[in-house]
């Protein structure tokens, strides 16, 4: 008679040994779920597993309860990579995040009065200094300062839109679901591709409250297109007393070429202009509405904002980004892979692969396209290197989900059956951790 497969289970301290985890009640009851689970899979027949993979599936079970968020380096290339958390934050900013949430701090405090101050008196000096605009409102990411705007705004009334700007953000969400959740109707005007300022003039009635212009900053169009010269559309709404609300979604206070500046929809006529903080601007997730004082007025005394204010660590990181955008740009890791120098791109790539070589890995120089990402600036291209490597006799797509499961896990592509690590999204400083994880990985004998 076959001996019981369930008899060959490893031990919970064995499991305890392979994965390096402490003895305590949190992992010993982790190990005993999953070891309760197999012995229930192994009744109704299933396949044994071994013990290195009883082992993974503990590990990846301890990474999920874990404190805090898995660590994970970009080797894809996507500068704004949304799943990854979009902008990696300066050191200024991280440092003063960190301030800001491992003690007490003025967030809302005039230390020079004694009295109650407001949070947006730390970041609104900053904002209208890079903007121009004369108030600015933050809130916890763009979405929620369109939403804002629109309830403020707009609630009950109309708000005169093109179908080719009623785009989709991540995750599903369409601004004609936040348009309706804010309580104002939406109003189609144009085709998809090509609307006239005449199209918005035939929809103004006596419910309209807004114009409003939405940059389709992840998608582009091409070819028989029009769309109503911004100043004139601003003008139109101002002659009809209605308000002009521009959202520029990625939103970039610095010169990005084929991405509109903040400040040049304010000159074109907008009275209220939204954009990310976490984007192009290369801060911690937020929504910044600026404009016309008594229009962000307007937004601050509505009872939502309380809802959708940001909390002390984004203020500070938001506040240091903005700093940092005046006076050392640089500094902030969006602009500085943004702005890459291929050659200097190239010679990390020859970098890490002298790396992989020392640990018998065999890698070669490729040419790679990276991107912005977080639908930001679509089309664009960017020029730059990788690494690619033969992962033979494996496949690709095992090497590549194993990398995920590292204690750091590396994010690669596959490419034509090759593993491409592009070095614009890794830290330069860590490339011998890369090429360790790497190798481990490749040179692994788990089929």
């Amino acid at each position: 008679m076959p001996e019981d497969p369930r008899r060959r289970l490893p031990s919970v301290s064995r499991l305890l040994t392979l994965t390096g985890l402490p003895a305590n009640r949190l992992w010993v009851d982790l190990i005993e779920r999953v070891l309760a689970k197999e012995r229930q899979r192994l009744t109704l027949g299933g396949r044994p597993e071994g013990e290195a993979q009883l082992a993974v599936e503990v590990r990846a079970l301890a990474d999920a309860t874990g404190p805090g968020l898995r660590e994970v380096l970009n080797g894809t290339g996507v500068i704004i990579h949304t799943n990854l958390g979009r902008a990696p934050l300066s050191e200024l900013a991280t440092r003063m995040a960190a301030q800001a949430a491992q003690g007490y701090s003025d967030l809302e405090f005039d230390l020079a009065s004694g009295e109650r101050a407001s949070r947006q008196d730390h970041l609104g000096h900053l904002i209208t200094l890079v903007t121009g605009a004369e108030a600015a409102v933050v809130v916890n990411n763009n979405a929620g300062a369109v939403f804002l705007a629109l309830t403020a705004l707009a609630q009950g009334r109309e708000v005169v839109i093109s179908r080719g700007e009623l785009v989709e953000i991540g995750g599903s969400f369409r601004v004609p679901d936040i348009m309706a959740a804010s309580g104002a109707r939406l109003v189609e005007v144009g085709t998809t591709n090509r609307t006239r300022l005449a199209d918005y003039e035939r929809a103004i009635g006596p419910e309209t409250a807004a114009l409003m212009r939405v940059h389709p900053s992840n998608f582009e169009m091409r070819g028989f297109t029009e769309q109503a010269d911004p100043v004139a559309l601003a003008e139109l709404a101002h002659s009809h007393r209605l308000l002009m609300i521009d959202d520029l979604g990625s939103g970039s206070l610095l010169p990005v070429p084929g991405e509109p500046e903040v400040a040049s929809r304010l000159r074109q006529g907008a009275d209220v202009v939204t954009f990310s903080g976490d984007k192009l601007l290369g801060g911690p997730q937020a929504g910044v509405a600026i404009g016309r004082r008594d229009v962000i007025e307007r937004l601050k005394r509505h009872a939502l904002y309380r809802a959708l204010r940001p909390d002390k660590m984004a203020v500070a990181a938001l506040r240091a980004t903005l700093w940092q955008s005046l006076v050392e740009p640089d500094a902030l890791p969006v602009r500085r892979m943004l702005e890459a120098d291929p050659a200097r791109l190239r010679a990390l790539a020859q970098r890490l692969g002298r790396l992989l070589k020392v640990r018998g890995v065999t890698a070669s120089l490729v040419p790679k396209g990276g991107v912005a990402g977080g639908g930001s600036l679509p089309g664009v291209e960017l020029t730059g290197w990788a690494v690619a490597i033969d992962p033979s006799p494996q496949s690709a797509s095992r090497v590549q989900a194993r990398l995920r499961q590292g204690r750091v896990a590396l994010l690669v592509q596959v490419e034509d059956g090759m593993i491409v690590v592009d070095v614009r999204t890794l830290p330069e400083t860590r490339l011998a951790e890369v090429a360790d994880i790497l190798a481990r990985s490749l040179l692994s004998k788990e089929a």
